[in-house]
């Protein structure tokens, strides 16, 4: 499961748990997020997915499904295109970036509409994260994905993806999300009431898809 660009693998661990238990659940975290090394730039989609090639070939990981959340799903696709052998599956998770909100205005406009309808007890889990990526990092990291035409990934797929999101998410709203799929050949699952952070605050029906995903996906 690869995390969003202001965060780190803490606000996926719902979804995780929700899925340890029907299979093998690994939450890496980023370059520069999280627990991991803080390099001295912010690094690209392409940095990203050449790190986690490097990353799953060093652990003898091979196969495996991928599970990537907003900015997450653009290094997953980048990922998938760049080591397809190593990838069975893929979910793409309220997908970054939507043309009509490609800028640094439109996405960052787009996130605080999304702050109005996330539930508030994520505010202490996200706030650590920021706090351990820094600022700086954050901001550089959302020009790297507006800066990144995803969809140059999409038709590339060699798998059909899930697109997965909650209904009420504007940062990944339902015509981008439909686009999506339609680029990739994949099917999309909406989770109701749920905002962008799906995988944080509907943990089982999130688990759910993405196992009913994976049994079609074989």
């Amino acid at each position: 499961m690869l995390h969003g660009l202001a965060v780190s693998h803490r606000y996926l661990l719902p979804t995780a748990d929700a899925l340890a238990d029907r299979h093998p659940v690994v939450l890496p975290d980023l370059p520069g997020f999280g627990l991991s090394d803080k390099p001295r730039r912010a690094y690209d989609v392409r940095e990203h997915a050449e790190v986690m090639a490097i990353w799953l070939a060093a652990r003898g990981l091979d196969r495996v499904a991928l599970v990537g959340h907003s900015f997450g799903a653009e290094v997953a696709a980048r990922l998938a295109v760049l080591v397809p052998e190593a990838v069975a599956a893929v979910v793409l998770s309220s997908p970054t970036t939507d043309p009509r909100a490609r800028s640094r205005r439109g996405l960052i406009g787009r996130w605080l509409l999304d702050t109005q309808v996330e539930a508030p007890w994520q505010v202490p889990i996200l706030a650590r994260d920021i706090a351990d990526a820094k600022p700086w990092r954050v901001l550089a990291t959302v020009g790297h994905s507006v800066r990144n035409v995803v969809e140059d990934d999409l038709v590339k797929l060699g798998v059909r993806p899930l697109v997965l999101a909650g209904a009420l998410d504007p940062v990944a709203p339902w015509r981008w999300r439909a686009e999506v799929a339609a680029i990739t050949g994949g099917t999309t699952v909406t989770v109701p009431r749920a905002a962008h952070n799906v995988l944080t605050t509907s943990p089982r029906r999130s688990a759910d898809a993405i196992a009913a995903h994976l049994r079609t996906a074989g």
